[in-house]
């Protein structure tokens, strides 16, 4: 059993993660905020070199792995970011890496995985069908196997999100975090309650992938028979042990939103902050109005994970989504 990630953890993670990458801008958006009734301050992940943050968890994770692991190979499932993530990583520190996605992944993100080198294998109809495949291969093939949240280096890299947060906005007093596999949701916790016990940490799930939403709700670990949301970052049947724990002790709320309020906050980003965001990216800003009479008055954290859309996604929410 592994040790708990803990904020010293998250320290350590930083000296390696910031060689490698940015440090993303806490932008104020005046009009955001005037619309929401609150100090409204968007963490622009999508500025990463892969356009999302768990870049930061890969490159922590591949640049501690030995020789003889990187020449060996690690393999892991995704349906985009992640993959993206260690295919990065990988080409960094020079690992070989496969990549399961399923089917029907958004292509950008899987030309993205390919051009960093990584090898891709389409495999299942989602996320959870194309790990289940990732975890027979690592074993008959001796790779070592990346889960996409039950992974301690993971977290405390993608913590450095949340250590910049805190020391951009000290008095920030609500963070607003998207929750797919958990791993930003439980690096929040993590680092925030550990630096502030007094900030309120609130996950966003898509309605129709809310598998740790029910399982936070109903104290008891809840799958989902389907997961479809155009929220490709949020579309997880299956909530993972390692976040779920974390996120059932230290998280203060979750709440749910519908596609439909994804989509105009992808256009509501794009038009106040001159972000684009994908729908992952976008739950934040979707749960921001959802809570903004609870939220009224505050400095609030609103992470926008990730901006892969594909322009095919964008041209439809701009024909299709009416934005009051």
């Amino acid at each position: 059993m592994s040790k708990p990630v803990t904020l010293n953890d998250v320290y350590k993670a930083r000296r390696i993660v910031s060689k490698y990458l940015p440090r993303t801008p806490l932008v104020k958006s005046p009009i955001l905020s005037k619309r929401l009734g609150f100090e409204a301050h968007v963490k622009c992940e999508n500025l990463q070199p892969i356009g999302a943050f768990k870049v930061r968890g890969g490159v922590y994770l591949i640049s501690k792995l030995s020789e003889e692991e990187k020449h060996r190979g690690v393999i892991t499932a995704s349906t985009g970011n992640h993959g993206q993530s260690i295919a990065y990583a990988a080409s960094l520190f020079d690992a070989k890496a496969i990549i399961a996605v399923p089917k029907n992944s958004n292509p950008n993100k899987v030309e993205a995985i390919k051009n960093f080198g990584a090898h891709v294998e389409f495999r299942g109809s989602d996320f959870d069908e194309a790990r289940l495949w990732v975890e027979k291969e690592a074993k008959r093939k001796g790779y070592r196997y990346i889960h996409s949240a039950n992974e301690p280096l993971l977290i405390a890299g993608v913590g450095t999100l949340y250590l910049e947060i805190m020391e951009d906005l000290p008095d920030v007093e609500a963070i607003l975090v998207p929750i797919g596999g958990g791993s930003g949701a439980a690096a929040a916790c993590i680092v925030a309650k550990s630096i502030n016990p007094e900030v309120k940490i609130i996950g966003v799930q898509a309605e129709k992938a809310p598998a740790v939403y029910l399982s936070w709700k109903n104290k008891k670990f809840t799958e989902t028979k389907s997961a479809e949301t155009f929220a490709d970052g949020l579309a997880t049947r299956v909530p993972f042990k390692l976040t779920l724990d974390i996120i059932n002790k230290h998280i203060d709320d979750i709440v749910l939103v519908s596609d439909d309020e994804m989509k105009k906050a992808v256009l509501t980003l794009l038009e106040t902050t001159h972000q684009l965001a994908e729908g992952a990216g976008a739950a934040s800003t979707a749960a921001a109005f959802k809570l903004r009479k609870k939220l009224q008055g505050k400095k609030v954290a609103l992470v926008l994970t990730g901006g892969n859309l594909t322009l095919q996604n964008l041209q439809s929410i701009f024909k299709n989504t009416y934005v009051a």
